[in-house]
Order: structure tokens, then C-alpha cells, then sequence
């Protein structure tokens, strides 16, 4: 029993996660209790291991990123070795008058044995360690880390980008960008930290000096106040004592310095150590070593030099030299026989292109500047995703099929705060934001003006005013609308998919929907395609409807219609126009909502007989319309829609089933928010109230 309980102990103790908090007591005790000689020399001993184990393992990391503890563990050294500068004091204060070893072996030995017991000779050995310490290396390591920082924060677009890309061009995986970009931030964080960190070794090497000070002055008085010895014993002993303790100390502090500083100053391979990467780019090169070969033997051969250690050295460089140049030569030697430079790498064999080379486009793309990127980042805060899935889900729930996702990806090409919209491809929309700054967005009627940068709205084109988010308050008082630029990219999205939503819309589309359709009214669905109508003239019909901004939610009533009239005409404007009337209660509740009056405007009689007859004789694209005429025409409807638009009514021109899609045609683009309807896609229970009548001569 007993033996299992020592051994659950000893397994409870070396646990790894054990080892900070041991540490953090041991630095407790240093500090707060006493120590006796033997536990104080150990302890030195230690601390003198402990840093020579942390020089090495950064000696032979390959990229500081493998001891990524290096500026914790740099902090707790620190403390290691000032609380036993801390214990040390205490004893060396407390027991010094009773000789040399009073305070421990180690402490005797460097202030006896390294120095020769000459006081003087320590303080010269001690300033010198304090002065390489403090002034060359952690000054140059302080300042290599805090510029390193520096850049390594800069550069962070940079690499997130170039991952992206990588990403998007299918040279690495999702797993392997998700790891590229966990790496960057981690080298981020790595490098801020050792800015701090050297800050620690910094301040260690200052209360090295302040503790020497003050054991040399506080000792001559202890010893000469409270143990009656004369004033040269006691700078004597307590000198030597502090000085054999502070150079215990500047050691280590030494090491521990000299490894934040090569730390910070390695660059380049990762595939080899420090010791390799001197050896092969300091020795690679021949000539080096043979002009300093010569240059030595040259200083050797002066009268007055030491002839036998310049000679020697001269020997040994020359001779370096010479292997390393024989295994140059070696390495590069061709067979006659077999042709091949053996010393350079195998190229693998170019694979054959094939059908997978062939990237798909994007159907739906969105491509940002290096500014922008924070918005599409969730790691940084950007809501800009989540945003655009809300707009994906709105439109598929309206327009009643599944949007495609969006593919977001950075563009150097760009403005910095530039972005861009595509449609198989092909750019549709593209505007410049300002990601620190939110868009106060004047909607027809506001009582002030703000100060800021004038623009647009990309969506529907309206006046704008980029302003800074505390001006967001005032610009609402004032009834401007006031949108983040994650929002106005967002509502510019949603109305380029509104607009192009038939043009997403294709055979797979198509097949979803009557595949769902069928789960409900399979015998409808199975009757209808291919036994009346093929899918591709179904598809031809949706894309129509979805076009003129008709919603094919209801597919069941849509598929019904297609159905009755399929096996009259297989023409898609006929059945287009079928559906519509199908959809009529649909699409003035799209418009109109609940209210029981429709305002409209009509064409007269004349001018819609005329646009009747033109259409027979010339077709539906009008060509039979005078220009004059269709000038004034479109006119007179821009004129109306305007004024029925101020009124706050939504603009509706209402003709005949034959020429409503030549005028839906004719207005689409130039005319927007006009809706044309047909007089047969009016519900019985809706009113019709004329507000303005189109004539010929208008």
C-alpha cells in the first residue's frame, strides 16, 4: 500500500503541467525563506544548466516557431535567477563574516578561483560581462525583436493573401491554408512577445548592476557596524563574495541574452540548424578563406610578429581551403559515360494536362482589395460572410430557388478599398468603400447636411456621405440612412442576384425545383416533363418570369398552368404570359400588397392599336415603332413613373397580353421600377384606378 501510494506521488509530481507551478514555488521560497550553503550552490548550479539547455535547443531549432515558449521561458529564468540573486544577497549579508564559504561553494569558487582573489580584477571582469550584456547584446537583440515585430505585423495581409491565393488557385488544400494562416498569426504573436521578453532580459542585466552595488556597500557595513571587523576585512571578504555573486549570476544572464538574440537574428532555411547554416554559407566559398590565408601569411612574415601563430593559422586556412574546394569539384564532376549532373535535383516529370487542369468559373464571385479583407475575415471581426449568407437565404426564400454560394477572394489587381461582383465571369457590378468610415445614405428627404466624403450608393445610385461612425446618431436625426460598409456591399449583392436571378437559374436549377415539386405532386410533375413539355423550354419559361422580377415560389400553380396550355403552344412568350396570369394575385401583392386600389397608367387606344399593328407587321422587337415616336413614348412613361414615385405610389403601366412583353422589353433597362402588367393579370378583386393616360402626342 505504502509503496503505491509513493509511486501515485512521484506519477502526481512529474506531470508536465505541474512544472510552472513547482517553478513558481521554488522562486517563492528563494525569495521568502532562507537557504542554507549546499541547497544555494545546487540551485546555482542549476540556473548555470538551465540557461546553457536553453542556448542550445534555440542553437539547434530550425525556425523559432519550434520553441514558441522561448519568451515565457525567458521570464521565468528571469525570475529564477533574480530570486536567487534575492537568497544569495541574504546569506552573503548574513553569513559573509564567517569566511569566504559561508555562502556556498560556488560563490567561493568564482570569487576566488576565477579572479585570483583580486577584488579588483572582478570588478574589471564583472563590468566588462555587464557591458557586453547590456550594451552589445541585449541592446541589438532589443532592437532586432522590436523591428521584427514590427514587420511581421505589416506583413500579414500579405501572407493571408498570398494563402488565399494559393488557396484559390488549388495549390494547397482547405486544411493546409487553415494551418498556413494559424501559423502566421502564431509567428505574429511570437515575435510581439519577444519584444517584451527582451525588455526582461534587459531589466535583469540593470538589477545586476544595482545588486552588486548594493551587497558590496550594504556588506562593509554589516561587518563593520554589526560584527566589529575592520574596514579593509570587510571589503575584502564582502567584496569578494558579491562580486563571485554577481558574476554566478551575469553568467547565466549572459547565455540566456546571447540565445534571445540569435532567436531574433535567424533568417532563412528551415531545413537546417545554426550550426549548419554558418558552416555552409560562412566556409562555402574557397576564395574567402584562401585571400585571408594569404593576408595572414603576409602579417606573419613581419619582423616583430609572432612568426609561428600567424604562419600556422595561414597553414590551416590554405588547407581548408583546398578540401573544400576538391569537394566542390567532386560534387560537380560529370561521367562521360552518363551525362547527368548527379549534384543537381531530380525534376519530376511534368504531368500530362488533362480535363481537371480546366478550372470551373465561379458562378457568383466577389473579389476584394487588400483593405477589405478585414471585412471578410471573422478572425478580425468582419461580418461581411455572415451577411451575405443572410442575403443568399432571403433571396432563395423569395425568389424560390437555391442562390448560388458566393466565392470571395482577394484581388491585388484592385484599389486597396475596391470591390468587385461577377456573374460567370463577367463583372456586374463594382464600387469603391471606406472600411473605416459608415455610409449615411440620403433617401429622398433629410433636413441638414453632413461632413465627410461625398458618393454614391452602388445599389440604386443614390446620394451618399462617408462620415465616421460618431457621427452616426446626428446623420439619423437628420434621416439619413446610415449602413457599415459590410452592409453596403451586402445590399449591392443582393441587388445585382435580383437583377441577374434568370440568368443563375438553369437546367440543375430547374430539376431541384420539380424534384422537390414531386414530393408533393408527383403525378403533376411526371405528366409535365418530357411528356408535355421538354426541360429545357420549362427553363426558358422560369428564366422569363424570374427576368421581369415574378417570383416562381408557387411552382405548383406555375407547373399547372404550363401543363393546361402545353399542348395548345410550346411558345415560351405564350406560356410566359399564361403563367403570368396564373401568378396574378402573386405579382400585384409583390407590388401593391394588400391594398384593394391598383393606380395605373394606360396608352390610349390609338397608340396601342398602332404599337399592335407594328408588332404584327415587324415583330416583336418593334422595328415597325417610328424613333420619334418610341422617343416620346419613353418620355412621357420616364415623366409618369417619376410623378407617381413622388407620390408614393408604386408606378404600374397596364396594356394588353400582346404588347405587354415588347413594352416590358422596352422599358427594362432604362426605365427602372416600371412595372408592366397585362389586363388579364389583374385579379377580380383588385380595383384599377387610371392616374395618367399615355397618348401619341404626348
Amino acid at each position: 500500500m505504502e509503496l503505491s501510494k509513493i509511486t501515485s506521488a512521484v506519477k502526481f509530481l512529474g506531470k508536465a503541467e505541474l512544472g510552472a507551478p513547482i517553478v513558481i514555488m521554488m522562486i517563492l521560497a528563494m525569495i521568502m525563506l532562507p537557504l542554507p550553503a549546499f541547497l544555494l550552490d545546487l540551485l546555482f548550479t542549476f540556473n548555470i544548466a538551465f540557461s546553457l539547455i536553453i542556448l542550445l535547443v534555440v542553437v539547434y531549432t530550425l525556425k523559432p516557431l519550434e520553441f514558441a515558449a522561448f519568451p515565457t521561458v525567458i521570464l521565468l529564468a528571469t525570475l529564477l535567477r533574480l530570486a536567487l540573486n534575492v537568497a544569495s544577497t541574504r546569506i552573503v549579508l548574513l553569513e559573509g563574516h564567517n569566511g569566504g564559504d559561508a555562502a556556498g561553494k560556488v560563490i567561493e569558487a568564482f570569487g576566488a578561483f576565477v579572479i585570483g582573489g583580486n577584488f579588483a580584477v572582478g570588478l574589471v571582469v564583472f563590468s566588462i560581462l555587464v557591458v557586453i550584456n547590456f550594451v552589445v547584446v541585449t541592446k541589438g537583440a532589443g532592437r532586432v525583436a522590436e523591428v521584427g515585430a514590427r514587420f511581421t505585423l505589416d506583413a500579414m495581409p500579405g501572407k493571408q493573401m498570398a494563402i488565399d491565393a494559393d488557396l484559390n488557385a488549388g495549390l494547397i488544400t482547405q486544411d493546409e491554408a487553415r494551418a498556413r494562416r494559424a501559423e502566421v498569426a502564431t509567428e505574429a504573436d511570437f515575435y510581439g512577445s519577444m519584444d517584451g521578453a527582451s525588455k526582461f532580459v534587459r531589466g535583469d542585466a540593470v538589477a545586476g548592476i544595482l545588486i552588486l552595488f548594493i551587497n558590496m556597500i550594504g556588506g562593509m557595513a554589516i561587518g563593520v557596524g554589526q560584527h566589529g571587523m575592520s574596514f579593509a576585512d570587510a571589503g575584502k571578504i564582502y567584496t569578494l563574495l558579491t562580486i563571485g555573486d554577481g558574476l554566478v549570476a551575469q553568467i547565466p544572464s549572459l547565455l540566456l541574452s546571447t540565445a534571445s538574440a540569435i532567436v531574433v537574428t535567424k533568417v532563412g532555411s528551415t531545413s537546417q540548424n545554426l550550426g549548419q547554416q554558418v558552416s555552409t554559407q560562412l566556409f562555402e566559398n574557397p576564395k574567402a578563406l584562401l585571400i585571408t590565408s594569404g593576408v595572414i601569411a603576409a602579417l606573419g612574415i613581419i619582423p616583430g610578429m609572432p612568426n609561428l601563430v600567424f604562419i600556422l593559422l595561414a597553414s590551416l586556412l590554405a588547407g581548408s581551403a583546398y578540401l573544400i574546394d576538391k569537394r566542390r569539384k567532386q560534387g560537380e564532376m560529370v561521367d562521360e559515360n552518363y551525362p547527368v549532373d548527379m549534384s543537381a535535383p531530380i525534376v519530376p516529370e511534368v504531368k500530362e494536362l488533362g480535363w481537371d487542369d480546366v478550372m470551373p468559373i465561379d458562378i457568383v464571385g466577389l473579389e476584394v482589395g487588400y483593405r477589405l479583407i478585414p471585412l471578410v475575415d471573422k478572425n478580425q471581426g468582419g461580418q461581411l460572410m455572415a451577411r451575405i449568407k443572410g442575403v443568399r437565404k432571403k433571396l432563395s426564400q423569395e425568389l424560390g430557388f437555391l442562390v448560388p454560394s458566393v466565392h470571395i477572394r482577394d484581388n491585388l489587381d484592385l484599389n486597396p478599398a475596391e470591390y468587385r461582383i461577377s456573374l460567370m465571369g463577367v463583372t456586374v457590378g463594382e464600387a469603391e468603400i471606406m472600411p473605416d468610415l459608415e455610409m449615411a445614405i440620403n433617401p429622398g428627404r433629410v433636413f441638414g447636411t453632413l461632413e465627410g466624403k461625398a458618393c454614391r450608393d452602388p445599389s440604386f445610385g443614390l446620394e451618399a456621405v462617408w462620415i465616421e461612425p460618431a457621427q452616426k446618431n446626428y446623420a439619423q436625426t437628420l434621416g439619413y440612412t446610415v449602413v457599415d460598409p459590410s452592409t453596403v456591399v451586402a445590399t449591392h449583392l443582393s441587388y445585382l442576384l435580383q437583377v441577374h436571378a434568370h440568368k443563375l437559374f438553369g437546367y440543375e436549377e430547374a430539376q431541384k425545383v420539380l424534384e422537390n415539386l414531386a414530393k408533393t405532386a408527383p403525378k403533376l410533375v411526371d405528366d409535365l416533363v418530357p411528356k408535355i413539355l421538354p426541360l429545357g423550354l420549362i427553363v426558358k419559361v422560369l428564366q422569363n418570369l424570374l427576368q421581369e422580377r415574378v417570383p416562381i415560389r408557387d411552382m405548383r400553380t406555375i407547373a399547372e398552368t404550363l401543363a393546361e396550355y402545353g399542348v395548345k403552344s410550346q411558345d415560351p412568350d405564350i406560356l410566359t404570359s399564361a403563367v403570368r396570369a396564373s401568378l396574378g394575385r402573386l405579382i400585384i401583392h409583390e407590388i401593391n400588397g394588400i391594398q384593394q386600389e391598383l393606380s395605373v397608367m394606360t396608352l390610349e387606344y390609338d397608340l396601342e392599336q398602332l404599337l399592335h399593328k407594328s408588332l404584327q407587321t415587324a415583330g416583336e422587337q418593334g422595328a415597325g415603332i417610328e424613333p420619334g415616336l418610341a422617343e416620346k413614348m419613353h418620355r412621357s412613361l420616364q415623366e409618369n413613373t417619376q410623378k407617381m414615385e413622388m407620390e408614393g405610389q408604386a408606378p404600374v403601366l397596364l396594356v394588353s397580353s400582346y404588347v405587354r412583353p415588347w413594352l416590358a422589353r422596352f422599358v427594362r433597362h432604362s426605365i427602372s421600377g416600371l412595372h408592366v402588367l397585362a389586363y388579364n393579370e389583374i385579379p377580380p378583386d383588385r380595383q384599377i384606378k387610371v392616374v395618367s393616360t399615355i397618348g401619341r402626342w404626348t
